[in-house]
């Protein structure tokens, strides 16, 4: 690195710069954006070497378990910047998602300690946290010793960040002052609308701003687009992923709740006020009205397919589900467009019940201080901020890398929407459910039920107060009702 490349790289990272002088000023010196790229992580690099004792565990390695996706892509991409800055070596296994989730629990129920650190959905840490398969990383967050000054825990999202901690009492708040954070919150998925805009215009409709707007689009774009376009995708199969996404987060700008907690602690059904019934009846009707014929058989990878290939008008699902379908290969890449949606007419904001990938540290590593070490360069500013930039790292977790000018020129770019629904979501974004033990049946109990009222085998109302009656009797068995 010439004298002249490093003093701006020196500059951008004391804040005198910002990143769009930077890319400029190294531009004008000649360089390529990829070179300029390289040359901006080996300074980052150098600057957190000096602030913080980075070859303390140099010559260990770690290992490893991946899920196979993007925002492991861009780990891997970035891994010899992290080796260069801790002399560690680190090794991994990389497994696609149906068969991923089956290896994390088969490695922790064994206590092996084959694998030091994990990617993990906040929900699966409900399950692994109590079981003591996890580490409440709070130990190593808190000690200025182990954690590098520029960490900067205070940059995570607090919805994000406060989702992944849980004190382990059933019913009690995510991010409360006793909880053990069980993750570091890595990229995360909010539920708005991706739309196809064509369509949109060809049918006369306008993008949906409340539940009502969302039913009537829904129908008109059935009706109008033609071609066995269907108006809206959502999920459907028998799992708790299909309550999650885009119904959960509609259902709960409603002010509704999976479950009540009493004053001691006692957990209840709360899916059949009457509140609930209407939403639920207006939910059913949109599906059968303006969903895919095998709606009961859809998860992530057909609501997507559908948009990207051209076979639905719009989704209400993951935003960065949405991001993926507008690139690559698809049929309608270049064609989408985004927007935050609020259901309930009477709300403030939207309220985006959410999926965070996250790193978890597995209590039966044999070096838990090195394991650390590398989540927090993993979960740090430089890392997202170069997954964000360089990567499809979306959504990135921390507000920096949302500030970031050249984050948000790309975005603009060739994802029309997509930066101001995230401002108009990312406030009121968090995970809606309530944390307990039982999550995954009661969930998954929920989907069946929905299914049932679609398919016309059992009306709402009577849908609703028969899964309240179940889950009161699971509840109450478990000691947890």
């Amino acid at each position: 690195m010439h004298e002249k490349e490093k003093d701006l790289i020196d500059a951008f990272l004391r804040g005198q710069v910002d990143r769009r002088g930077l890319i400029k000023g190294l531009g004008a010196m000649g360089l390529a954006a990829g070179t300029a790229g390289t040359l901006l992580n080996l300074g980052q690099t150098r600057a957190l070497a000096a602030d913080f004792d980075w070859q303390a565990h140099k010559g260990k390695t770690i290992k490893l378990l991946l899920n196979k996706h993007p925002y492991a892509d861009a780990m891997i991409a970035n891994l010899e910047n992290f080796k260069k800055l801790t002399g560690m070596n680190v090794v991994y296994d990389v497994f696609p998602e149906d068969v991923y989730f089956d290896k994390v629990t088969a490695a922790l129920s064994a206590s092996s300690p084959e694998y030091d650190a994990f990617m993990t959905g906040a929900y699966m840490t409900w399950t692994y946290g109590p079981a003591g398969w996890i580490t409440d990383l709070n130990e190593w967050i808190k000690d200025p010793a182990k954690t590098n000054p520029n960490y900067a825990w205070d940059d995570f999202l607090p919805g994000v960040k406060n989702s992944c901690a849980w004190n382990g009492k059933p019913g009690g708040a995510l991010g409360s002052e006793d909880a053990k954070q069980w993750c570091i919150p890595w990229g995360f998925e909010q539920n708005n609308i991706t739309y196809n805009k064509a369509m949109f215009d060809k049918a006369g409709v306008k993008v949906p701003g409340n539940m009502d707007e969302m039913v009537a689009a829904a129908a008109k774009l059935t009706k109008d687009v033609g071609g066995g376009v269907y108006g809206i995708g959502v999920r459907g199969s028998r799992s708790w992923a299909t309550i999650h996404p885009g119904f959960l987060s509609a259902y709960a700008n409603f002010d509704q709740k999976d479950l009540n907690v009493s004053a001691d602690g006692k957990l209840s059904a709360a899916m059949n006020t009457a509140q609930s019934k209407a939403f639920h009846k207006q939910w059913v009707q949109m599906i059968q009205q303006s969903g895919p014929k095998d709606w009961s058989t859809y998860t992530w990878y057909q609501v997507g397919t559908d948009l990207g290939a051209g076979a639905s008008a719009m989704i209400f699902d993951a935003d960065i589900l949405g991001y993926f379908m507008n690139g690559g290969d698809n049929k309608m890449a270049g064609k989408l467009a985004f927007a935050a949606f609020k259901a309930n007419p009477e709300a403030k904001a939207p309220t985006p019940n959410i999926w965070i990938w996250s790193l978890s540290m597995s209590n039966f590593s044999k070096d838990k201080d090195a394991t650390w070490y590398f989540m927090q360069w993993a979960s740090g500013p430089e890392h997202a901020l170069f997954g964000a930039t360089k990567m499809d790292f979306v959504n990135p977790v921390r507000q920096s890398v949302w500030k970031d000018e050249v984050f948000r020129e790309k975005l603009n770019k060739s994802y029309p929407g997509y930066v101001e629904m995230f401002d108009a979501s990312a406030p009121g974004a968090s995970i809606k459910f309530t944390a307990q033990p039982l999550f995954f049946d009661l969930t998954t109990e929920w989907a069946a039920t929905l299914q049932k009222m679609v398919s016309k085998e059992v009306p709402v109302d009577e849908g609703l107060d028969k899964l309240a009656e179940s889950i009161n009797g699971q509840l109450k068995e478990a000691g947890l009702g």
